[in-house]
């Protein structure tokens, strides 16, 4: 597993910040050190696992050839997906000695941006976009589109990755003529590793979150989960926070009946924000002992102080927190602990989540019988 950051319990000295005891998953490639140094400020451990990677297709015929077409017969619409796209596609034109006359056409163009990262890149263009869809849905576009008369409209759609059929194929029946620009596409990343782990631990609920930036990567954790991924979309119906960069990105985890949570803006900073709002109030805090305790997804924290636990103690002390009071024995808490444990594993979690909390009384044992956390 790729972490940016190991906490171990002897870091004590470390203060508790908004996400301290949690662990995020990052799907992203590009912009993912951006993403995973904005969770680590805030004091994440992030698990770096890239669903997809952008290949460009400066040099692609495909590409060439649906410049030409846009050239040969100028479109009245043009719809921008992303920011990478449209600047892939200026700078594909650049080399082929066409840039100056698309700029033409597309200033003559009716330029639709779908998000602030797309119209970013058609300003910066020197260029003047028209409309965007509040939500950003390619179903706003439709409607959009459909107001201003379809039948004999133009328009070329800057692809996102791949082919849209579902979208092309409504607007060519609705009477327009429709040009595809694929200016890249998405491949599998170079390592496959890092996303079959984050599948595991998705599965085993030992990340707390994971984020999303992009529709294919929800498709792509899926598909790398394989026979495994029910238990993955029953993860993150659950346990495990869906965090997504905006509305379009999270369409695919919502067909499945995933909860989302997703800002009001697609920015990174802002996703960062709403992952910071959401992971803490999920938290649970008991009093034990006479201590505050709050659980977090690999920690506690005992009276304002983080206690970073292995997987195993976590384990044992949230099956104890389930019932608090209640006495668990040696064989009711060796199912909460991997596959292949034995009763001695028990004990030594037990004696390692003591070490863990440093907090003396924390967690009793009752004789022949097993443990519990003692009375508040």
């Amino acid at each position: 597993m790729t972490q940016r950051r190991v906490i171990t319990a002897s870091s004590l000295a470390e203060p508790t910040s908004a996400l301290s005891g949690y662990t995020v998953g990052v799907t992203a490639d590009r912009r993912r050190d951006e993403l995973a140094g904005l969770l680590e400020n805030r004091g994440a451990r992030v698990v770096l696992a890239p669903a997809l990677r952008i290949v460009p297709i400066a040099d692609d015929a495909e590409l060439r050839a649906a410049t030409r077409a846009c050239l040969a017969t100028p479109p009245d619409v043009v719809l921008v997906n992303t920011g990478i796209g449209m600047r892939g596609w200026l700078e594909a034109a650049e080399g082929w000695n066409l840039a100056d006359p698309l700029r033409a056409v597309l200033s003559r163009a009716y330029l639709v941006a779908r998000g602030p990262k797309a119209r970013a890149a058609v300003r910066t263009a020197g260029l003047h976009d028209q409309w965007a869809p509040e939500g950003e849905s390619f179903e706003e576009v439709l409607d959009h589109l459909g107001g201003r008369g379809l039948p004999n409209l133009t328009i070329a759609i800057q692809l996102h990755g791949e082919s849209q059929p579902e979208y092309t194929e409504t607007l060519r029946a609705a009477g327009a003529r429709v040009i595809e620009v694929p200016v890249y596409r998405w491949a599998p990343p170079t390592d496959p590793a890092p996303l079959h782990r984050l599948v595991d631990l998705v599965a085993a609920r030992l990340v707390d979150a994971v984020t999303f930036t992009s529709a294919p990567a929800v498709s792509a954790l899926l598909r790398a989960a394989g026979p495994s991924a029910d238990s993955i979309v029953e993860a993150f119906r659950t346990d495990v926070l869906a965090a997504c960069v905006g509305p379009v990105t999270a369409a695919p985890l919502r067909t499945h009946g995933i909860p989302v949570v997703a800002p009001a803006r697609a920015r990174l900073s802002a996703l960062v924000r709403t992952i910071v709002d959401e992971l803490p109030r999920r938290a649970r805090t008991f009093q034990v002992a006479g201590h505050a305790v709050t659980l977090r997804g690999h920690a506690a924290i005992v009276d304002g102080e983080l206690r970073p636990l292995a997987p195993a103690p976590m384990a044992v002390l949230r099956a104890l927190a389930a019932t608090p009071g209640r006495v668990l024995s040696r064989a009711a808490l060796l199912h909460m602990l991997p596959r292949g444990a034995d009763e001695h594993a028990v004990e030594m979690a037990v004696a390692r989540l003591r070490a863990g909390l440093r907090t003396p009384g924390i967690v009793q044992t009752v004789v022949k019988r097993g443990y519990r956390l003692s009375n508040p």
